[in-house]
């Protein structure tokens, strides 16, 4: 079966490689889009056991979304401090929620849900310091909206299969990559790209016999050619 690597049907067909491998995933909502974009902006630039790490140190330390918008900013860095760049973070995360408090009267996002995607993403892209992951993430996770986050496992993946050509940017890869993936298939993909970088396609000595998908794999087809 001959597939165009940047096609939805080759997305398609990904997803039901992955599926078997990794499982079918069933829709989760957060209940709170204000946490949710707190909790990514910490993703940024740190793996998932720090940002995790960050989030439950500012859980513990200020329980309410308005005890982080009325702490000084220090004290919000020193807590975040294992996710990195600590000091960039709080001060972003300071002016995001003082300008959803001045704009919206109180720190909720939930009416981002009835916007169109395209309305909600732009909302979202105002706020320094929230890119195209960041914005996806929270449409994605927080409203249920198809909207497709790309990380860096997503991002490497994309690209040694063939999908995005090497030199591909982040954002470019949102563009690219919102334009070929299916709606229906935006969550479950999402989590199932994740789950092949982080434990196959990793970012060194890739598995590629163990990979669901090496037989439409570029990377994996030129690796076996140089045998």
């Amino acid at each position: 079966m001959s597939l165009n690597h940047s096609s939805p049907k080759f997305m398609v067909w990904v997803a039901s490689r992955l599926r078997k491998r990794f499982g079918a995933k069933v829709k989760r909502r957060e209940k709170d889009l204000v946490q949710v974009l707190v909790k990514t902006v910490l993703s940024q630039n740190t793996n998932d056991k720090n940002r995790d790490r960050a989030y439950t140190n500012l859980q513990r330390q200020f329980p309410h979304t308005q005890d982080l918008l009325n702490a000084a900013t220090g004290k919000i860095a020193r807590t975040i401090r294992v996710a990195g760049l600590n000091r960039q973070k709080a001060v972003r995360l300071k002016a995001i929620l003082h300008q959803i408090k001045i704009e919206r009267g109180k720190l909720n996002l939930s009416f981002l849900c009835q916007m169109t995607r395209e309305e909600a993403r732009r909302y979202l892209l105002r706020f320094k310091g929230v890119g195209e992951k960041t914005a996806a993430v929270v449409l994605l996770f927080g409203c249920g909206m198809p909207a497709f986050p790309v990380d860096t496992h997503i991002l490497r993946v994309s690209k040694r299969l063939g999908i995005l050509p090497g030199k591909t940017t982040a954002e470019k890869a949102h563009q690219m990559l919102g334009a070929m993936v299916p709606d229906s298939l935006c969550y479950e993909l999402h989590l199932n790209l994740i789950s092949l970088g982080r434990t196959i396609c990793r970012a060194r000595k890739p598995d590629c016999p163990r990979c669901p998908l090496n037989t439409r794999c570029r990377y994996c087809l030129t690796a076996r050619k140089k045998l």
